[in-house]
């Protein structure tokens, strides 16, 4: 079939009668479905359930360094969490912190301390005339969320295939020293699915910022959520690119078991240089006397290893795999060819991204949620919830089941189709 672009007022118009009545049948369905966050299903949450009886009265609760877990002490998590958040974030357990079940918490806490009290020994950002963030986009809105929740002034930072615009990045940080942040979601990036390249990384290694305390913020929150066995991304591990470069404390890096286990009673951690964990620490004494330690002995004892954690994922993935291909096929047979929207097939993670004509998203979810059918906001993906273009929608296909996310995905198809075909009798 041809691209739309090329068809005829007349054509558009008869085509436009058709597309209004198959969604006058869709709206009566009565939908009601939910597709605007990347939560777990139900039957991935099972699979964990076992985590549940490792730990009963019967049992003994202290860790392997007879520490008991029920009680005070340990700030930065037991010894053997950190060994298996240490594996899972390929960094040295003792360059890590054991935290609570959200990494998002973590990193909220992290920009809050410099907020208040500055980093390793700098001014307090809140003292400062202009503070910035570099965010790649389109993005991560609860990342955007922090940093205008504290009144930091964001720039958008356009994404690529090998991650980030590295050229525009380098220029803002080795020029502006109001610039103290970036925010990356470096392996199968929320929304896009993309893993950031081997020169991507080292080129942020290599950065020179005109602030000494600009920081690298990496949530490596997909480091094990691949689709597939035989077809996975590599990222380089940027701690060690960092040391490498001379730059050991550029970089905080953050992970969680937050999809792996239960969203709700994970395990989150940070992982960073000895100088940035020293720096932390200081404010940690004060916050927590230590998080908790039975949940910490729960996974480790249900997990045992990396190994433990591979395979759990790969149980994780027989159930994502085919919901990912059910939304990209369906985008492939309905929309494929005509040159009104274009998305990226990722290898892991939880989102699909997809991009419309321009000025068409916010009309797309609209119609969408109209019919039965939530979806992440349009512009949620960029600072502001501005999408310069209106152009991106986040599609999260791994709560609903099967059958109603093929529904979710035809009507998807369905509202494209019909808001592409508006816009472009408008231009005729």
């Amino acid at each position: 079939m041809k691209p739309y672009c090329q068809w005829s007022k007349e054509e558009l118009l008869k085509l436009k009668e058709e597309l209004d009545a198959r969604y006058q049948e869709a709206k009566a369905k009565g939908l009601h479905l939910d597709m605007s966050r990347g939560k777990p299903s139900a039957e991935q949450l099972d699979l964990s359930m076992g985590m549940m009886d490792v730990l009963h009265s019967g049992v003994d609760l202290k860790d392997s360094e007879g520490v008991d877990c029920r009680n005070y002490g340990v700030l930065d998590g037991v010894k053997e969490a950190k060994q298996l958040l240490g594996e899972m974030s390929e960094v040295s357990p003792d360059n890590m912190i054991i935290y609570g079940n959200s990494s998002l918490n973590v990193m909220y806490d992290t920009v809050a301390r410099a907020m208040t009290h500055g980093i390793m020994g700098h001014t307090p950002w809140c003292r400062l005339d202009k503070v910035k963030f570099l965010c790649p986009v389109p993005g991560y809105d609860r990342h955007f969320a922090i940093t205008e929740y504290f009144g930091i002034e964001m720039i958008p930072v356009p994404m690529t295939p090998q991650g980030p615009d590295m050229d525009m990045v380098e220029e803002l940080v080795s020029s502006d020293p109001a610039v103290k942040g970036i925010w990356c979601v470096p392996k199968y990036s929320n929304p896009q699915g993309i893993t950031y390249s081997d020169e991507t990384v080292h080129r942020f290694a290599r950065l020179k910022p005109a602030a000494e305390d600009f920081r690298i913020f990496w949530d490596n929150a997909y480091s094990v959520h691949h689709l597939y066995d035989d077809d996975q991304d590599f990222l380089l591990e940027i701690l060690d690119e960092c040391e490498k470069a001379g730059n050991p404390d550029l970089v905080y890096k953050f992970c969680s078991t937050s999809k792996i286990s239960f969203p709700g009673s994970g395990v989150a951690c940070i992982a960073t240089s000895f100088n940035n964990l020293k720096d932390i620490k200081k404010q940690l004494t004060i916050q927590t006397i230590g998080h908790d330690k039975v949940n910490q002995l729960r996974h480790v004892r249900f997990f045992k290893n990396i190994d433990g954690i591979h395979a759990h994922m790969r149980k994780h993935a027989a159930i994502m795999r085919p919901k990912f291909e059910a939304v990209l096929d369906t985008l492939e047979q309905g929309l494929g060819g005509l040159g009104i929207g274009s998305w990226i097939r990722p290898k892991g993670g939880y989102f699909i991204s997809f991009d419309s004509l321009e000025g068409c998203a916010k009309a797309i979810v609209a119609k969408c949620r109209e019919a039965g059918v939530i979806l992440t906001g349009a512009g949620a993906t960029y600072p502001y919830g501005k999408d310069p273009r209106d152009s991106n929608i986040r599609l999260a296909p791994s709560f609903p089941t099967r059958e109603e996310l093929q529904m979710a995905a035809d009507l998807f198809v369905l509202c494209v189709k019909l808001v592409s075909v508006e816009k472009l009798l408008e231009e005729k």
